[in-house]
């Protein structure tokens, strides 16, 4: 029972699952990774393919300040640029109650937004994140992509001739996935933060990515 017990210990485990219930996974001790695999709505969808079919840049970053979980996130004036597109009304509202679950989660109280449009990978090395806890999720183009445990060294993270050269080891989010990624900053989960990365997008396209970091 104690060897059962140590060999948990030395691994991490990832969920996926068809609905948002998935994401409470993460809370359990041997999970580093969480996927609600979601269907977009199509307003939503159409939305964030039409902002990418303008070519307009996008960068914007928040940090938000909730009083307590009730407390409805203040996203006024993001994208601001984008709001006569159809649909940014209901991208705007998706954004908040992913906002709201994140907060009511993790019972977070300060939570770090970036919302970003991508043409090249911006991480393009695997690597674990220096946070608690990080949502990922794309909202058009490609998914950001991760490795189960033991497939590449920890030790070589960041040596491109130490990442996997068979493909079947690296695994892809799907555009509309909320992923949960748990990082080194969370308490028990030292040494098992999961390895990712950005993917390269092909030439002429771009992605539209929304991270949300538990700050406090």
């Amino acid at each position: 029972m104690l060897a059962l017990k140590l060999l948990q210990n030395r691994t991490r485990l990832q969920h996926q699952g068809p609905e948002p219930k998935a994401l409470t996974r993460i809370l359990e001790e041997q999970v580093n990774l969480a996927v609600w695999q979601r269907q977009l709505p199509l307003h939503i969808a159409d939305f964030a393919n039409l902002l990418l079919s303008l070519n307009e840049p996008l960068a914007e970053s928040l940090c938000l300040e909730l009083a307590d979980e009730d407390d409805e996130p203040n996203l006024s004036g993001l994208a601001g640029g984008f709001r006569d597109l159809e649909g940014y009304e209901g991208f705007i509202s998706d954004l908040k109650w992913l906002v709201s679950a994140f907060a009511c989660l993790l019972g977070a109280r300060r939570i770090g937004l970036r919302l970003r449009v991508l043409d090249k990978a911006m991480c393009p090395r695997f690597h674990v994140d220096h946070v608690p806890v990080r949502l990922i999720t794309t909202y058009a183009g490609v998914g950001s992509q991760w490795l189960k445990e033991g497939a590449m060294d920890r030790t070589q993270l960041g040596q491109a001739n130490a990442e996997p050269q068979d493909a079947k080891q690296i695994r892809q989010l799907n555009s509309g996935d909320v992923a949960l990624l748990k990082g080194e900053k969370w308490h028990g989960n030292e040494g098992f933060g999961l390895i990712h990365r950005s993917p390269q997008p092909a030439a002429g396209e771009r992605r539209l990515m929304l991270t949300l970091d538990w700050l406090g």
